[in-house]
């Protein structure tokens, strides 16, 4: 089956087990251990291990996501106009590498569509949550049609919108599948961008929202170490490490398929290394002074720990769900209480 009409039907079953009343049962069996309860930039969450932006990209599915034992939930990426995203197909697999190729191009239906539905989910988690409840995180890009010189009010149209809903802001400068956003990493445009929004998100939502910045596996390690040295100086809440890759080394499906999938940013098992050797660099450069968000390769419980070891306070997946099933947070989640430092 075509792999984005898979993950519609996958996405479709998992939403319709949550309106029908299953989800809040099979809560009971996939509900994190109050042991992997995990302090960041002044949320608790209710596990470290997060479902990372890209599964949810328009808030459609937040209370579903949870009920499976995600401690949180990144939707996104969000854009301040709506956008179709790239022409299909646009998400392809590579099985032997427990991989995927994806240029969806930031398909959205726009952050005043999408403010509500975080609202809405949000006031939802809070009752049935009384204690802890997971966290809702949304990351926001710049729409296609905007040019560069216009980015920085793109993203404050976003920010102005979906602050007030969100417990955490992400800034995406990293996605390969929008031309020319990963320009937006050079630190001299970041500034002002990051500034721009953090002022905005806390404007529009009357509080602080931590805000972070996605970046990619590909700059270079002193691009790496500029954009932690950033953070730290405009005092950001957070750094996601990393997104997707427009590399396509190593991998064991042969040239022909992985050059019939295209263009798109690869993601999966492959990203493992590098996503290890960035998270590993920010640490040095940061010195715990903000929180690191490791995501990439990440597929089972010893991946998740040795990401929280490596620096990390939380983890995020998302490929490795195509492949594991609907019970793959809690199966990470049971692992990860048995831990000795969770005893």
């Amino acid at each position: 089956m075509d792999a984005e009409r898979a993950h519609k039907i996958g996405f479709k079953a998992i939403r319709l087990a949550h309106s029908c009343g299953a989800g809040r049962v099979l809560q009971k069996f996939t509900a994190p251990a109050a042991s992997l309860q995990t302090e960041a930039f002044g949320l608790t969450f209710p596990s470290p291990f997060g479902l990372a932006a890209g599964f949810d990209k328009e808030g459609h599915g937040i209370e579903a996501l949870t009920e499976l034992g995600f401690g949180h939930v990144e939707v996104g990426t969000i854009t301040g106009q709506a956008q179709p995203g790239n022409p299909a197909p646009r998400l392809f697999r590579l099985v032997e590498d427990r991989a995927v190729i994806n240029r969806m191009g930031f398909n959205n239906d726009g952050a005043a569509a999408v403010a509500p539905r975080l609202k809405s989910a949000r006031a939802a988690l809070q009752r049935h949550y009384p204690g802890v409840r997971p966290v809702i995180g949304v990351n926001i890009g710049k729409s296609k049609v905007v040019g560069l010189e216009d980015a920085v009010s793109d993203y404050l149209i976003s920010a102005r919108s979906l602050a007030p809903a969100a417990d955490y802001l992400v800034v995406n400068v990293s996605s390969p599948n929008t031309p020319g956003l990963r320009l937006l990493q050079d630190v001299e445009t970041l500034r002002p961008l990051l500034t721009a929004v953090g002022e905005e998100a806390d404007k529009a939502a009357g509080r602080h929202v931590p805000l972070l910045v996605k970046i990619a596996p590909d700059l270079s390690d002193e691009d790496i170490d500029d954009v932690a040295r950033l953070a730290l100086d405009l005092k950001l809440d957070g750094i996601i490490a990393t997104n997707t890759t427009i590399a396509r080394t190593g991998l064991s499906a042969s040239p022909e398929k992985v050059e019939a999938c295209g263009a798109g940013g690869l993601s999966g098992a492959p990203l493992k290394k590098r996503a290890l050797e960035v998270l590993a660099r920010l640490k040095s450069v940061t010195g715990g002074a903000l929180t690191l968000v490791s995501v990439g390769g990440v597929e089972t419980a010893q991946d998740v720990q040795a990401r929280l070891d490596a620096g990390a306070t939380l983890v995020q997946g998302y490929t490795a769900f195509l492949y594991e099933g609907p019970f793959w947070a809690a199966r990470i989640n049971r692992l990860l209480a048995t831990h000795p430092s969770r005893r």
